[in-house]
């Protein structure tokens, strides 16, 4: 999730936004915005990717103005700034301008960390844009209701997650016109499901669950179903790969935990711990390294290793659904 360093940012800051997930990171910088918009009616915003920065493009934007009192600059992909303008943007960050607020937007990775050190070491403001484990997409989901101005309780909001998946701005998208649609009433899994019960159908997890269940038939259905209303193959296995992972760590675990402590190990939310028990029940170590073989072998398929996915991920329900009570 998204975290931030420091106060709300304002004119004569630097904010420094990192991290991978693009919808958090965009929202932080609009964010950014908003908050300087507050306080003016006419801010001159302007949006440029770090690579085209030159130093006299750089002190244009951050130098006095003629045309707009206040401004904001915002550098993205930071991690391609050109080497020589390093140490100018650092010079800048120790010292900057009254009117301008500069927001510079990295990615992510180890590309860049040179100036990015060099920047917190100034003592800029930072947000970390981290996209939430699978596990705290219902928080995200609860959070964004909340935000709006609705409620929802915690089984709706996973109902929510399966049916639309963990895109970011997909789920952000769906909470928007939950709300906007419920009258000013909690958002339900039954509203959830008149929305979006046909995407939930057909989800990656609806196959994984069946297959993980040791149900053949309705797993090979629910997959050829997925598969012709264009859920992408690579998806299915990441959710089988998610499923059978969350399965193996709760079999593995030492007994006797307390549900809280059992699911931060597994890594799944607490609510989540009877479905895995219940699945437990029909695996074997043995069947469950056949199942997790089964599914590399997949998604190595469906990535380009063979070229019919449909039939690789057929296989690999069968081989998993077979391997359920395997001793």
């Amino acid at each position: 999730m998204a975290a931030r360093k420091g106060s709300a940012p304002k004119l004569g800051d630097v904010l420094l936004v990192t991290g991978s997930e693009s919808f958090l990171a965009d929202r932080a910088v609009r964010s950014a915005i908003a908050a300087v918009s507050k306080t003016s009616s006419e801010v001159e915003v302007t949006d440029l990717d770090a690579s085209t920065l030159d130093v006299g493009v750089f002190a244009e934007l951050t130098g006095p103005s003629l045309f707009a009192s206040e401004r904001v600059l915002v550098l993205r992909a930071l991690e391609n700034l050109p080497s020589e303008m390093a140490a100018h943007l650092v010079e800048y960050a120790g010292s900057p301008a009254d009117d301008v607020l500069v927001v510079l937007v990295h990615s992510g990775g180890q590309k860049g960390k040179g100036v990015l050190d060099k920047l917190r070491k100034a003592s800029v403001n930072e947000v970390v844009a981290t996209a939430p484990k699978a596990w705290e997409l219902p928080q995200f989901v609860a959070g964004e209701i909340r935000l709006l101005g609705g409620t929802v309780d915690e089984g709706a909001a996973s109902a929510l997650v399966d049916a639309v998946g963990h895109d970011l701005r997909a789920l952000a998208g769906a909470c928007s016109q939950l709300v906007s649609d419920s009258g000013g009433q909690a958002v339900t899994a039954e509203l959830i499901g008149q929305y979006f019960g046909g995407r939930a159908e057909v989800t990656s997890f609806a196959v994984a669950d069946a297959a993980i269940a040791g149900r053949t038939e309705p797993a090979l259905e629910q997959l050829r179903w997925a598969l012709d209303c264009g859920v992408a193959p690579v998806l299915v296995t990441s959710a089988m790969a998610g499923g059978l992972r969350g399965l193996a760590k709760y079999a593995s675990a030492s007994g006797g935990m307390r549900d809280a402590d059992l699911a931060r190990e597994v890594g799944v939310p607490p609510w989540k711990l009877k479905q895995l028990k219940q699945q437990a029940r029909g695996w074997t170590p043995g069947g469950l390294a056949a199942a997790i073989k089964a599914v590399a072998q997949a998604d190595a398929d469906v990535k380009g290793a063979s070229g019919d996915a449909g039939y690789a991920l057929e296989r690999m329900v069968l081989t998993i659904t077979r391997s359920h009570g395997r001793r």
